[in-house]
């Protein structure tokens, strides 16, 4: 059989639907490549339909659906290498989720290009820390200051990295998206924060903040300039449009992200400042419960420089900082999170990544490859480390734990902790807190980031001690019909291969089992199709429901996930009918073998009820 080259087919696809600027929107789900167009008659269909790899064009919802088979993944990332327009895998609508689900996945997605380099760079500012407690090397020295540089650079200019990834995700300016982001944290600019005079802007004030290693205000600075980048194009002639679109761009959201951004950050930082000096002087426990748990918030939204000068000025007088002693166990807490999913993960680039952000995590405090690109993603762990901050926090304060100097929170930093407070209740607030988030995220886990195959990985390859699969069970109880009689035209043509269709009985709970033994290759994000590819290269498609993928996950209660074994019967997914025929969905669930062409025989049984595990497809090698 031959293999598709993928990384051909994308950029004769995305010529054959009309380019980039025709693509409004792209998702991918079990099997099919789902585009949004923004003229549908611009695509070349029959064109598209004849590319090898594609297996057929469907029409339908709005959407423009190529479908692809199972290595659907492998061409939605190549696409994603010439298009700004991908999204992911698809979920309600396209956009579904709560708004802190659709947050995070779009905080997710403009880190995740340059966490590998704040992985790096966090190290080398943890092998610094220990380089100069260990007293290898001296602060003054300009050896520390260049490499000091090297590793602080992509996190204190982190705004302009996010501008150019943010730029490509809200489809703008990239090269203006970084002049804004510049402005940002420009010497002068920056000057003007640290003098704390008086700010003005044509007369507006301007409440100065700290916008270095910030993430929200370049990521909600962009995204507004992106849509007035497309009002003004519309509007402005073409003779000046090249050099006044991004004229104005600069002209307006400069002192728009200046005026606004800076006050409401300044507002907050100082609203949490004062409520966590009343916290430490009444309730101290409650005070290290918030620090522990939300520092790392904080720190996400850039409002913990509301925190920093109160802490520095408590060093001055009574000599140390009580604020500062909660967020070693706050900080430890998530790198020992990031452990937790180095130890746990099936996926390897998340295992490479987490172990390095972990460790650069414990010894410099240098969490952001942690968070951004392990602990938020996955969002599990980022709770459990918030939880364990919060336990260790409420230790450390009820002990009046706390530094007497500024310190990074890290283990290097642990000396300055030790001439303030009960010694005993700060290190077991530590301990306590690192022991309660890897125990959590080791005990209860997280959905682990499914790994895309190589192109052609899923061609039948047996390997050489596999039995022979020769029967399909029933993936649930039902009653089997022929493929032919399912109502979605790609399943019933029999486009992506042989197979039944099984509508379920009674109502309430349905139980959705692996039909044969292999490992899980795919696992939607929304809990409505599985793949399986069997010891001796046999590729299942399990999907349950048609156009289920809509409902982003509601009603699917997933037990399985990526990566993992399953054995013949195994629980994949419990559904909930009732939520099925209210959002009006058929419930027929699709058996099909993906890869028949490679097979002798792939024979349907059709015997009318069948039960989990019955035989509803023969196989013949």
């Amino acid at each position: 059989m031959a293999k598709t080259d993928y990384a051909a087919l994308a950029p004769q696809l995305l010529d054959k639907v009309g380019g980039e600027a025709n693509i409004r929107s792209m998702s991918h789900c079990a099997t099919r490549l789902r585009l949004v167009l923004v003229d549908e008659s611009k695509a070349a269909t029959e064109e598209i339909k004849g590319l090898p790899g594609v297996v057929t064009v469907v029409q339908a919802a709005g959407q423009y659906q190529v479908v692809i088979g199972n290595d659907v993944p492998v061409v939605f990332e190549e696409l994603g290498r010439l298009t700004s327009a991908a999204t992911g895998q698809e979920d309600a609508g396209g956009g579904g989720g709560n708004l802190f689900d659709r947050f995070i996945k779009v905080v997710s997605a403009l880190i995740n290009p340059v966490v590998w380099t704040l992985a790096g760079a966090g190290l080398i500012k943890a092998f610094l820390s220990l380089s100069v407690t260990l007293h290898w090397l001296s602060e003054g020295s300009t050896t520390y200051t260049i490499l000091y540089a090297a590793g602080d650079s992509a996190l204190y200019f982190l705004p302009i990295l996010l501008a150019i990834t943010s730029a490509r995700h809200f489809k703008a300016n990239e090269i203006t998206a970084v002049a804004l982001a510049g402005a940002l944290v420009y010497p002068d600019i920056v000057a003007l924060n640290d003098a704390g005079t008086a700010v003005t802007f044509a007369g507006i004030p301007v409440v100065m903040t700290s916008y270095a290693s910030s993430l929200v205000p370049i990521i909600v600075a962009v995204w507004v300039q992106s849509h007035l980048q497309r009002a003004l194009t519309r509007i402005l002639p073409s003779a000046v449009r090249n050099f006044s679109v991004p004229l104005l761009v600069l002209l307006i959201m400069v002192p728009l992200t200046l005026i606004t951004v800076g006050p409401l950050t300044t507002a907050a930082s100082d609203g949490i400042a004062s409520a966590m000096n009343a916290l430490f002087e009444t309730v101290p426990w409650l005070a290290g419960a918030v620090m522990g748990a939300f520092w790392q918030v904080f720190v996400m939204f850039g409002v913990h420089w509301g925190l920093v000068p109160v802490m520095l000025a408590q060093y001055n007088d009574p000599g140390y900082s009580l604020m500062a002693g909660p967020i070693f166990p706050a900080v430890l807490a998530q790198a020992a999170a990031t452990l937790g999913v180095m130890i746990r993960t099936r996926n390897a680039k998340m295992r490479q990544l987490a172990g390095p952000a972990s460790l650069s995590g414990f010894l410099a405090g240098i969490t952001e490859p942690a968070i951004y690109g392990v602990n938020l993603p996955l969002k599990r762990p980022f709770l459990y480390g918030c939880v364990g901050g919060a336990v260790g926090g409420i230790i450390v304060a009820a002990g009046g734990g706390a530094t007497d100097s500024f310190v990074f929170p890290s283990l290097i930093g642990i000396p300055a902790l030790l001439n303030y407070g009960n010694l005993a209740l700060t290190f077991v607030g530590m301990v306590v807190a690192v022991v309660i988030s890897l125990s959590l995220t080791l005990a209860l886990g997280f959905k682990d980031p499914a790994e895309v195959e190589p192109a052609g990985a899923s061609d039948s390859v047996q390997a050489p001690d596999a039995e022979p699969t020769v029967t399909l069970g029933s993936p649930l109880a039902g009653r089997a019909v022929p493929l032919e009689q399912v109502t979605d035209p790609v399943f019933s043509s029999g486009a992506l291969g042989n197979g039944v269709g099984i509508t379920p009985a009674g109502e309430g709970s349905l139980r959705i089992v692996a039909p044969a033994s292999g490992t899980l290759v795919t696992a939607m994000d929304s809990g409505h199709a599985y793949g399986i590819r069997t010891d001796d290269g046999v590729e299942l498609l399990i999907h349950i429901g048609l156009d289920t993928v809509e409902l982003g996950g509601k009603g699917f209660s997933p037990a399985v996930t990526a990566g993992q074994r399953v054995d013949r019967g195994d629980l994949l997914t419990e559904v909930d009918l009732g939520v099925l025929r209210a959002e009006h969905k058929d419930p027929t669930t699709i058996l099909v073998v993906t890869n028949t062409a490679s097979l002798a025989g792939v024979v349907p049984v059709v015997s009318g009820s069948v039960e989990p595990g019955d035989v509803v497809v023969e196989i013949d090698h």
